[in-house]
């Protein structure tokens, strides 16, 4: 039989999170600190097994709504931001930014690797997340799409496609 590919979309009520943060907007200009309820949305192509089943998709679904329960009432710093620094001392984190010191307590703050909190760094660090460490991708899947809203209508995406 000759491999067929499909796409399994996942957007699911569990696959979203609540967080706060403020853009960067140049060297010197951020917005203020506010939140936003971001949903996650995936999309996941790859080969059907003889099975019929390209992969039980109840384990990505699993590992989906984990990751955004791990973002879920964080305050999220950009930890590889190139106009931010971040400092902390005990149980206090301290962002600088233009001068001006932001204090937090180190409890509510996830500090990710990317240069800037929007969605266009989220959905990137979503897709690479699940990708390298190996939680999603498995030997018949192809490429990935994720997208992250932070609103109905406001969403950007992010294509990952295995090397050929």
């Amino acid at each position: 039989m000759t491999a067929q590919r499909t796409t399994i979309e996942l957007f699911k009520e569990e696959m979203k999170f609540s967080a706060g943060h403020f853009t960067i907007l140049s060297p010197t200009e951020r917005e203020r600190l506010h939140g936003h309820n971001f949903t996650v949305y995936v999309a996941i192509t790859g080969i059907v097994g003889d099975d019929g089943l390209m992969s039980e998709y109840g384990a990505f679904k699993r590992i989906l709504f984990d990751a955004c329960r791990g973002l879920n009432e964080y305050f999220l710093l950009p930890g590889e931001s190139p106009h931010l620094t971040i400092r902390e001392e005990g149980d206090h984190l301290f962002a600088t930014f233009n001068g001006e010191v932001i204090p937090f307590l180190r409890r509510d703050v996830k500090i990710l690797p990317i240069r800037n909190v929007t969605i266009e760094e989220l959905a990137r660090w979503f897709a690479h997340d699940l990708v390298d460490g190996g939680r999603l991708v498995t030997d018949d899947v192809e490429a990935l799409v994720v997208k992250v809203a932070s609103g109905p209508g406001q969403y950007a995406s992010y294509e990952w496609r295995r090397a050929q």
